[in-house]
């Protein structure tokens, strides 16, 4: 890591300056806002951590310096609604000085920029709640820019004004739209707009710096990030409690709360009304007749009024994931409950499938995490739970019932353990490598099934979507790589990182001292065939294309995510799953799925939802937006009926357990082509029936 020569009063005079051009005192800045004494040991430590570990090879210097300043402005003001041109310019004296907050810990100038920040924000308030007296006519065909992060800065107050007022009318459109009264609507969004610059002002130098570390972490990569010492204690806080609540991940995305993921066998899970990527805008407990608005609330006080007892019920208003930035609210009840070891526990079942007068028995097992008891296992108890002693019992089960081939059903799965992920593969494989693990020094270690039993011969295949990540693209590569089994889906998210947690308050000078943590990078993994995860994904054999070419999700989303890259393969035995079976399985499954009305019906679904997350602009004309919300609801309605308007559903209409799973349907096809393919093939390596 390249350090610069410290030139100490070029740092500090270049924040007088901004003092002076934003007419704002200089002096009243560091009385309010500074940075603190701790923040100069816990930036020299993060910077020594990630110098020494970090996975990632990189110099502090001017070229990182800019980077960082890009890094905090979007932090600050990501949808370019509070700065001005003029501001942007003044912060051009930083551009190649803020590598000297880091090495030298000088963060003056973080923090002024964050006073403009926050002067800009209460103006912008003044004006919305001045613009809530408006007669807003939406009647006029006009639209708002959703996103906002490529477009210009406004050159002056009459360009934000205008931003803003399509804002406002947007928030009242939406509250109009979901049937709440003028009166209502003035005073949810009154509180909405006073609580963000209520929020901005209480933030405090903990939060300011925060803000900055992380930043200036986003340009090494996305996984690395710190935590302040009350977001570590929140965090600590979260994890102990999540086994009870409503089982859903949360962050912040801009002023929304935002739903990262949902809990497999949490209540909101087995509720099937919270979802990925949906937003949070109010909440209200059981028996409360209002509710909070949340809109631009920080993270920690949205879970704090989400979080509850076993029992008791929570109410939340929420713009649908699946709807786009034109969402109409919606009011959902979750009751809160203990997530419960069995609910996220893998489980079986079995699909028969019938062709030219044949039935087939084809046993899926869903994996939904990668889980161990550690208790139990470090206690020394034989019967500790984990996701491979479970899969295997499973699998004991199925063969029992003379099933023909075998679903390994992936999607959602996060990861987990990399154990238990390593010995998952080699249920399906004799003895040998799983996945490479190359850390920062360029030391690789291979992880080995050690363990000559395999639970099973038949015919395999794994069913994966862009949720799949880390653990479970470890297992669906390595049943790919050895030949053993056809992966079919979608590409998977391509997280290919491991991370590791450091606690800064070990190396704290003083018990009062507290630094925080510092999440970072540290290695790579690899597939035994040498290319990575890491970015790319696994690629099924078999694409079920629910996605589209130019749609970004899972890390190739994320900014400066880590390239794909290649190492050195490692030697392993090759299974009967060779090209010319992939090639005539993906010619049946294409025949097939062109053909069928549900499958065809659900890549419209996905089309449909493509659509809407993909908006560049949103309309404000009431009639527009009431033929949009009727459009999206009319298409899940008619896809809904399909599915339950089968020979052998039409007397469960009001049953939820009645809806077929399409793309489970269809995996359960392959794996009965797979079936047909092989034992053409008279191969020696699958028993059939017989076990």
């Amino acid at each position: 890591m390249k350090k610069l020569v410290h030139k100490p009063t070029l740092l500090s005079i270049a924040v007088i300056f901004l003092c002076i051009i934003s007419n704002i005192s200089y002096s009243n800045v560091n009385d309010v806002l500074a940075p603190e004494k701790q923040h100069n040991r816990a930036t020299k430590l993060i910077a020594h951590f990630l110098d020494k570990y970090h996975y990632k090879e990189f110099d502090i210097n001017n070229a990182l310096s800019s980077e960082i300043l890009n890094a905090y402005l979007e932090a600050l003001d990501p949808n370019r609604s509070y700065f001005y041109q003029k501001d942007i310019n003044s912060f051009q004296i930083f551009r190649f000085k803020l590598d000297e907050a880091i090495l030298k810990s000088e963060l003056s100038a973080p923090f002024q920029m964050f006073r403009l920040y926050q002067a800009r924000v209460e103006e912008r308030v003044l004006f919305a709640l001045e613009l809530l007296d408006t007669k807003f006519n939406f009647k006029i065909d006009e639209e708002l820019i959703i996103d906002r992060s490529n477009s210009s800065w406004a050159t002056n107050t009459n360009d934000l004004n205008e931003i803003w007022r399509k804002r406002v009318k947007n928030d009242v459109l939406t509250l109009k739209l979901a049937n709440k009264k003028p009166a209502e609507i003035k005073e949810t969004l009154e509180k909405r707009y006073k609580g963000i610059a209520k929020r901005s002002t209480q933030v405090d130098a903990e939060d300011v710096y925060q803000i900055f570390i992380n930043a200036f972490a986003s340009t090494l990569e996305p996984h690395t990030n710190y935590l302040s010492p009350r977001t570590s204690e929140n965090f600590e806080i979260r994890m102990s409690l999540s086994l009870e609540g409503i089982g859903a991940l949360l962050r912040t995305d801009g002023e929304y709360t935002v739903v990262e993921k949902v809990i497999p066998g949490g209540p909101a899970d087995l509720s099937d009304l919270l979802h990925g990527s949906d937003r949070i805008v109010g909440i209200s407990q059981e028996g409360e007749k209002e509710f909070k608005d949340v809109v631009g609330w920080r993270l920690e006080e949205v879970v704090a009024l989400i979080r509850g007892a076993k029992g008791t019920k929570v109410n939340l208003q929420i713009l649908p994931g699946d709807e786009g930035t034109a969402a109409k609210i919606k009011e959902i009840q979750i009751t809160r409950d203990k997530i419960k070891l069995e609910e996220q526990a893998a489980k079986s079942e079995i699909i028969e499938i019938e062709e030219d007068s044949l039935k087939y028995k084809v046993g899926i097992i869903d994996v939904p995490t990668f889980y161990i008891d550690f208790a139990a296992y470090q206690r020394g108890d034989k019967d500790y739970r984990s996701t491979t002693r479970d899969v295997d019992n499973l699998i004991a089960d199925l063969k029992e019932q003379k099933i023909d081939a075998l679903i390994l059903d992936l999607r959602g799965n996060g990861g987990g353990s990399l154990t238990e992920a390593t010995q998952l593969a080699g249920l399906f494989i004799d003895e040998g490598p799983i996945v490479q693990v190359q850390d920062s020094s360029g030391h690789i270690e291979v992880h080995r099934d050690r363990d000559p039993k395999i639970s099973y011969y038949g015919p395999l295949v794994v069913l994966v979507d862009r949720y799949s990540a880390s653990a479970s693209e470890i297992v669906a590569s390595a049943i790919q790589d050895y030949h053993r089994g056809i992966v079919v889906g979608e590409t998977t998210f391509g997280k290919g990182t491991v991370q590791q947690l450091v606690d800064l308050n070990n190396f704290s000078t003083s018990d009062d001292e507290k630094l925080g943590q510092l999440k970072a990078t540290i290695a790579q993994y690899f597939r035994i065939n040498g290319s990575s995860t890491q970015h790319s994904g696994v690629i099924p054999d078999i694409d079920f294309h629910t996605l589209f070419e130019d749609e970004d999700y899972g890390e190739r989303a994320l900014k400066n995510a880590l390239p794909s890259n290649t190492i050195a393969p490692v030697k392993h035995h090759y299974g009967d799953i060779d090209e010319r079976i992939i090639t005539q399985t993906n010619e049946m499954h294409k025949n097939r799925a062109y053909s069928d009305e549900k499958f065809n019906s659900l890549i419209e679904m996905f089309q449909l939802d493509y659509d809407v997350r993909n908006q560049k602009t949103i309309s404000l004309l009431e009639s527009t937006r009431k033929a949009e919300y009727q459009r999206v609801e009319s298409t899940r309605s008619e896809y809904e009926i399909l599915l339950k308007d089968t020979e052998e559903n039409l007397n469960k209409l009001d049953d939820d357990e009645a809806f077929i799973d399409v793309l489970l349907d269809e995996t359960a096809h392959i794996a009965t082509d797979l079936v047909k393919l092989l034992k053409e093939q008279n191969s020696s390596s699958f028993v059939y029936r017989n076990y």
